[in-house]
């Protein structure tokens, strides 16, 4: 059950501000407690450019394929205008329509673009990035270092915070050559759950159930564990965490064909660990939010693709200790997201979702 975000002790949302805006709250300070801010970061998704003419999704939405290099330049330009510590991104950064022989060359540009930043940009895996490049070389151009060569990891920006960040594709079809095991169980979950010839296709599926799509990915039993560790040691540590994925990972905040496969089992061990303050994810094109029912927030970032030509989609997130600021610029929603005093959280019925 969930009800439209309305107040500050569920997220509240507070629209966007213009490009001028943002530059002229450089320095400014609007909240009580501001000096106690402990760092920010920058938030951008699904820049999925190619060197092609504009076109449209599948639902007929406009995509400026080329016009997304230059809304990725000022998106960086604000970060740079707002000194944030780093930066995320949260996948797919070329288009799947990007002719492959220029694929390098591309990907080459638009790290061009984030290094101007002149800080660490954080990246994940999306389906359009194993559309274009094998995995390993987009892990090596991406600076994803991930456990034993994968492609999730964590970092540390601050003594008391903790990011981990997922690979959603890590079961999947995508990015593994036919024969690897991943891929392979990957084909055996599509062939149980989607009946249709093209796996593209959620057709007749209902729900939840739609998300077993090709496009669509999990975390293997071996990325759980791995995440049932970092969550525990963040505890022991007295750190608060926040996980990304390119996938969303809570069903209020997308439809049925954008969830990680095994969403549940993952939202579970989330919810069990007493300190995730929230998730952000990409993908749907749209910002969504939902709060759980433990308090976890999760946010859905929108895509810098389907921003019109002049128009802008970045934001940053300013954390405190008592709630992250999410300031979205133009084409992204900004939110408060209150935080719990304690960092085990207790349960409640709450459950808050933005309208899509």
């Amino acid at each position: 059950m969930s009800a439209a975000v309305a107040a500050t002790e569920t997220g509240t949302a507070h629209g966007s501000i213009r490009r001028e805006e943002a530059q002229a709250s450089v320095g400014a300070t609007t909240n009580t407690g501001a000096c106690n801010k402990l760092f920010s970061f920058g938030i951008m998704s699904d820049v999925q450019y190619a060197d092609i003419p504009d076109g449209h999704s599948f639902h007929g939405i406009p995509r400026y394929y080329r016009g997304s290099k230059h809304a990725l330049h000022r998106g960086v330009t604000g970060w740079i205008d707002q000194d944030v510590d780093f930066g995320m991104h949260f996948g797919d950064l070329i288009d799947g329509y990007q002719p492959k022989s220029e694929s390098r060359a591309v990907l080459q540009a638009l790290k061009a673009e984030f290094a101007r930043l002149g800080k660490p940009v954080y990246h994940m895996l999306g389906n359009h990035c194993l559309y274009n490049l094998p995995r390993e070389e987009l892990n090596t151009q991406l600076g994803i270092s991930g456990v034993d060569g994968g492609s999730y990891y964590s970092f540390s920006p601050h003594p008391r915070w903790r990011f981990v960040v997922l690979d959603g594709y890590e079961v999947s079809v995508l990015g593994w050559p036919a024969g690897h095991p991943l891929h392979e169980q990957a084909k055996r979950i599509l062939d149980e759950r989607n009946p249709h010839e093209n796996k593209n296709s959620p057709e007749g599926l209902v729900g939840v159930a739609r998300r077993f799509v090709r496009f669509g990915g999990g975390v293997s039993a071996q990325q759980v564990a791995w995440l049932q560790h970092q969550l525990a040691d963040a505890k022991a540590e007295g750190q608060r965490v926040i996980v990304c994925c390119h996938l969303p990972l809570h069903p209020d905040t997308c439809l049925g064909t954008c969830l990680l496969w095994n969403y549940d089992e993952v939202l579970k061990v989330l919810q069990g660990a007493g300190n995730v303050a929230a998730t952000f994810a990409g993908h749907i094109h749209d910002d969504a939010y939902a709060l759980d029912e433990t308090g976890i927030h999760h946010r859905v970032v929108n895509a810098i693709l389907e921003t019109p030509p002049g128009r802008d989609c970045y934001g940053w997130v300013d954390v405190y200790q008592d709630r992250l600021e999410c300031t979205g610029v133009d084409n992204m929603q900004s939110y408060t997201l209150p935080l719990n005093s304690q960092p085990v959280v207790e349960s409640s019925s709450l459950l808050a979702q933005r309208s899509l």
